[in-house]
């Protein structure tokens, strides 16, 4: 069994350890919160998906128990992707004899075999992160794969009125802060500057964000940006970045998809690193202002990895200009 991460970026950043696993015989289980849950079906090494009826938050000690006792008995091993207590308790209550992870919250006595946390300074990148946990070390040239069989591609493109490659998507959001942001107007003079249709993704916290971005731009070219920040289902919002012509995203969840599906993207840094988030993707192109030799003054405030600018001028994203992205495009 494999206990799985709570966010949808690094759920994508788990397929490498479903790979690895899967290629040594073992059969599949993941259990993963409900919004997460869509990104294992995806991954055709996974027999077994389980939605844990767990909110956001609180350790639900109750049915924690409940589930465990469920499980007792039905797996060999549990794999925790998560480095927090709670997220250990379920494989020690199900009586998972090998129960795997990382020290984690000081998860000594709930892990049989533990990994050291690594030095924030020292940290992987993600996905070798992850894939440590199959206990192997070629971790070098792990890549996530999603695929999405084709006509249920066309199905949701269908549902949504798009069609294959002839629009844009913009995931503008970012659930960890404004410093991981690239500006609304910015995103919205991107959108009046191409030649497709503008598709928004992202979830209904993000919505207004969005309408940020396509109100103006709808204002002077009607229909020219759709706002679809949490009107869709997850499997739409996959659907519409499988068949894309381009991504344009922050450091985000939706980043790592578009990567995962291959799709060509650019990649906005501000805050955050490349160097331990990367969109592990051939067709990804990053834009991050603190590994340009050309750009001047230096940033040498980034990464800063804080939710909101320090000094309050956010450069690090806000210097990113909408015709560098396009001539990227």
């Amino acid at each position: 069994m494999v206990i799985a991460p709570q966010w949808i970026g690094d759920a994508v950043m788990t397929e490498p350890l479903m790979r690895r696993l899967a290629d040594r015989g073992e059969r599949l289980t993941v259990g993963a919160l409900p919004w997460v849950a869509p990104v294992y079906r995806l991954i055709p090494q996974v027999a077994e998906v389980i939605e844990f009826p767990f909110a956001h938050g609180g350790l639900q000690w109750q049915a924690r128990r409940q589930l465990a006792q469920q499980l007792r008995g039905r797996f060999d091993t549990a794999y925790l992707c998560p480095n927090s207590l709670k997220s250990s308790l379920l494989p020690f209550l199900a009586g998972i004899p090998k129960r795997i992870g990382y020290t984690g919250e000081s998860r000594i006595g709930l892990l049989t075999q533990r990994l050291k946390n690594p030095p924030k300074s020292q940290r992987p990148p993600m996905v070798a992160f992850y894939s440590a946990l199959s206990g192997e070390s070629d971790l070098a040239n792990d890549r996530p794969q999603l695929r999405m069989n084709d006509a249920d591609v066309d199905l949701a493109l269908m549902s949504m009125g798009l069609q294959r490659g002839a629009y844009v998507v913009f995931a503008p959001g970012a659930e960890y802060g404004p410093a991981k942001r690239w500006p609304a107007a910015h995103f919205s003079t991107l959108a009046r500057l191409l030649d497709r249709t503008v598709v928004l993704l992202g979830s209904s916290k993000e919505f207004d964000l969005c309408e940020e971005i396509a109100a103006p731009v709808n204002a002077e070219q009607p229909g020219k940006c759709l706002n679809l920040a949490g009107k869709t289902t997850l499997v739409q919002a996959f659907s519409a970045i499988a068949a894309t012509k381009n991504v344009v995203s922050n450091d985000s969840g939706l980043m790592h998809v578009a990567a995962a599906f291959g799709v060509p993207q650019i990649a906005l840094f501000g805050s955050s690193s490349p160097l331990h988030t990367p969109p592990l993707s051939e067709q990804a192109t990053v834009l991050w202002l603190k590994n340009n030799p050309a750009y001047h003054p230096p940033l040498d405030c980034a990464p800063c990895f804080m939710r909101e600018c320090p000094l309050g001028h956010t450069r690090c994203l806000t210097d990113i200009t909408p015709a560098d992205v396009l001539q990227k495009i």
